[in-house]
């Protein structure tokens, strides 16, 4: 079973009172870590005022995708409420870490998900699509790279555009020219990842392009382009 193999990764942020939690969800090849480890980072920095705490999820070795990733997820977002109280809880994941993150949401403790690169499975174009009811009152941002050669960028909007009739508070962003990766824009990447997390667990506002994104009917809303120096505009 998932649980007994998984585990939280050191505690990095808040040391004093945790008033939020992100448990970011790496992709299950330990080769491709996407932009999580930057993410890490950048979310310590920015959140440790407000109280955030992140975890990597760990997972076990028989874990790979699939269901035992959701589990992983689901199990970690119990933990964390064990160890720190009713916080909010946001699944930060990449790849199929993005994919369990989306599956796992609907765990009480969860108030939003972010999916960078979501490996959703053919599926979702036939007779199999992805469930999103257990999305439903939580804030989603998938962000998927327009040359993604390892999964169809056009499931993730799908999928996003179903979300979209069940949570109105469900958006999507399009980085284009990128991979499953997510290399060329790394750092505008980040930054919308950091700006999506701190206004979903704390504040409640977002940038401008967020907000737009949010409130925009599909599929605007689900096809914005992340703009180049999007976190260089945000210090400006």
């Amino acid at each position: 079973m998932a649980q007994h193999a998984t585990r939280l990764g050191r505690a990095n942020g808040a040391g004093g009172a945790v008033s939020g939690v992100v448990l970011l969800l790496p992709g299950s090849s330990r080769l491709a870590p996407g932009p999580v480890h930057r993410l890490t980072r950048a979310l310590s920095r920015a959140g440790t005022a407000e109280g955030l705490v992140t975890h990597v999820v760990r997972y076990g070795r028989t874990e790979a995708g699939g269901g035992a990733l959701t589990e992983a997820a689901e199990w970690g977002a119990a933990e964390a409420l064990r160890r720190y109280g009713d916080v909010p809880i946001c699944l930060a994941g990449y790849g199929d870490g993005a994919l369990a993150a989306l599956r796992a949401a609907g765990h009480e403790g969860v108030n939003s998900a972010l999916a960078l690169a979501p490996c959703v499975p053919e599926g979702e174009f036939g007779n199999s699509p992805e469930p999103v009811k257990q999305l439903s009152g939580r804030r989603v941002l998938i962000v998927h790279g327009t040359n993604d050669s390892r999964t169809d960028p056009e499931l993730s909007f799908h999928l996003a555009a179903r979300a979209k009739k069940a949570n109105r508070n469900t958006c999507r962003f399009e980085v284009h020219s990128d991979g499953h990766g997510l290399r060329e824009h790394r750092a505008e990447v980040v930054a919308l990842a950091v700006d999506f997390v701190l206004g979903s667990v704390f504040t409640g506002r977002y940038s401008r392009p967020v907000t737009d994104a949010l409130a925009a009917p599909p599929p605007l809303g689900l096809r914005m382009p992340l703009a180049s120096g999007f976190g260089r505009a945000l210090r400006g």
